[in-house]
Parts: structure tokens; sequence; C-alpha cells
């Protein structure tokens, strides 16, 4: 699976999920949800958890990933693994694949993080 970080337009179905998404100005349809998941931010990478288990220098960061603050902590994002697809099938021009659709419950965004076709 390729990794993206690109901003995408998704409209909801009668479900909670995605229905259809636009993607670098092509329409998407959902056919199928494959996995749906939410996710945390990494509070195990915060000053206040290194210095419980007695890691708190500067020093002692485990990934280059950007310090979090109380609020980065329960920073929640929805993902949803979806196959969807466009054209009708019937000319034999039909594109498919698998894609990773991400909401930020902090803004309202939705992301495009994955792609597999």
């Amino acid at each position: 699976m390729r990794l993206y970080d690109d901003p995408v337009e998704v409209r909801r179905g009668e479900t909670e999920g995605p229905d259809q998404f636009l993607w670098h100005g092509r329409l998407w349809k959902v056919r199928a949800v494959l996995a749906h998941w939410v996710e945390t931010a990494p509070w195990w990478q915060s000053s206040g958890a290194r210095a419980v288990i007695g890691s708190d220098d500067a020093g002692a960061t485990l990934t280059a990933s950007p310090p979090t603050t109380g609020d980065d902590l329960l920073v929640e994002r929805e993902l949803w693994r979806v196959e969807a697809g466009r054209g009708s099938g019937a000319t034999g021009a039909e594109r498919s694949g698998v894609f990773d659709l991400s909401f930020s419950w902090t803004d309202g965004t939705w992301q495009l993080v994955g792609c597999a076709d």
C-alpha cells in the first residue's frame, strides 16, 4: 500500500462511513467498507509518559515525531479501509482499488492516507 497525505472531499452515505470521495479530480464510489478503526495520538511519546517511566531527558525521544501536548493526547481520527471504483465496468474501463480514508474529529477534514490499486 502506498502512503499519502492528500485532502479529499467525502460524501457520507446513509451509514456513518464514506459513500463517495473526490481525489485528484476523480470521483470514486465506495463499493465495500473492508475495515473501520479509531487511532489516537501517540500518548506514549508525551513528556508526561516519559517522566513516569524515568526517561524525561532531551535525548530520550523514541522517534522523530513532534512533541505532544496534553490536548494532543485526546486527538482521535477515524479510519476506513474501503474498496472503491470508478466507471461503469461495462466498457472495461473500470478502475478500482483499496483506499484508506481518515477523518479528523479535531478539524472535520478528510485525508486519503493509503492506496493499493
